[in-house]
């Protein structure tokens, strides 16, 4: 198959010419070790702290409260287990979370949980909304941490973050988002939206895997997840990935500089893409909420079918999604995301996710419209199950 679409960037995304442009020279001859004094790991630490000034003011924050990571999942390790651990040194051992976070997310909090904290899960709507006020309520005296994604990997629901960080803020709660998905697709602030933990990482944004960040707000404390040298102020062991950083940096700016352009066009292409496909299938829904939402994120379930038979006949036709059924990766599990937000086990068996890019043309868009509605219908006369569901629906 010559045509290739890709439009799975919610997983991974390309590498921008630029970022690999930064890189080269780095790979090449900056292999000089940051924490030499010699004019090569100068020249290495100058090119870490560039990095580092970019990735602030996209974030609107400060140098120093910039750390440099493995990628999103260390990120979220370690800001959540690190505000954990000291709360326990003030008799704080409660957390709060939602029901719909990543795993990097959801599995720190069960590793916290066998420590001996209590976790409240906050249950969000048929949307994929929770509102500050559950967390208000969830909120007591021995809370540690709030950990709210900002928005939704799966359904691209965007939550209301600056609300649920002023609340965290005015009850002495540190307040961390999971922004992996949001870095580089929404504006973001953290002082103006009260956070005070932000993980985020470099291959959502054209930057390579391996490279993320944790943003950390001055006078916040939070104990140490890699323990080692007395890189990154003495707060996470390990020599420095120049090139990474490098990417990084460069790949923020890019993506900051661009933001509402980038907004524009991935907006514009996915409502062409949810009319196109609520339009000319039948007994499909789209998943996430209607406008707040990432730009480039359209979910939808398909009555009467599984996901992975979709995105096998899709990858014949040259595109590339995801689903949201867990059955790829060896579980029989559909989306814990999707039966949060109330779909029953076989709708949400049958979910796929687009995920849009710059790169992605309304010619692209259009050629799904045509080829997705075919393969739905074959697999639906596959199934043994359409003609009960067709009459129950009646």
């Amino acid at each position: 198959m010559d045509k290739r679409i890709y439009l799975d960037n919610a997983a991974t995304t390309p590498l921008s010419e630029k970022v690999l442009e930064a890189m080269l020279p780095i790979l090449k001859e900056g292999y000089g070790n940051p924490s030499s004094i010699y004019a090569q790991g100068r020249e290495a630490k100058a090119a870490v702290e560039a990095a580092r000034e970019k990735v602030a003011k996209a974030l609107g924050a400060n140098p120093p409260e910039i750390f440099f990571t493995g990628g999103g999942t260390e990120s979220d390790n370690w800001a959540i287990k690190g505000a954990a651990y000291a709360g326990a040194r003030k008799n704080k051992r409660h957390i709060i979370t939602t029901n719909i976070e990543h795993h990097a997310v959801l599995h720190s909090f069960e590793a916290l949980e066998k420590q001996g904290f209590e976790t409240t899960y906050l249950p969000v709507d048929d949307q994929g909304l929770i509102t500050a006020e559950q967390v208000a309520d969830a909120i007591r005296e021995d809370t540690a941490l709030v950990s709210v994604m900002y928005a939704n990997n799966e359904i691209g629901t965007l939550m209301p973050i600056a609300e649920i960080g002023a609340v965290c803020r005015e009850r002495g709660v540190l307040f961390h988002t999971d922004a992996v998905q949001a870095v580089g697709n929404v504006h973001i602030d953290v002082v103006a939206q009260n956070i005070d933990l932000l993980s985020l990482s470099g291959h959502k944004i054209h930057a390579p895997k391996g490279i993320g960040a944790l943003y950390v707000r001055r006078g916040v404390v939070i104990d140490n997840f890699i323990h080692g040298g007395g890189q990154e102020r003495s707060k996470r062991g390990g020599t420095e990935n120049t090139s990474g950083i490098v990417a990084l940096g460069v790949a923020i700016e890019e993506a900051t500089l661009g933001l509402d352009a980038h907004i524009a066009h991935c907006t514009k292409l996915r409502q062409r893409l949810i009319e196109g496909i609520l339009g000319s299938i039948s007994h499909c829904r789209l998943n996430g909420h209607p406008e707040k939402r990432l730009p480039g994120n359209a979910n939808f379930s398909f009555d009467g079918i599984e996901g992975e038979g979709m995105l096998l006949l899709l990858d014949m036709k040259g595109i590339c999604a995801s689903s949201g059924s867990a059955c790829t990766s060896g579980s029989l599990d559909p989306s814990h995301v999707l039966l949060a937000i109330g779909l029953p086990h076989e709708r949400a068996h049958g979910s796929l996710r687009f995920s849009i890019g710059d790169q992605n043309t309304e010619e692209e868009i259009d050629y799904v419209i045509e080829v997705l509605p075919p393969i739905v219908q074959r697999l639906r006369e596959m199934s043994p199950l359409w003609d009960s569901i067709v009459k129950a629906q009646a």
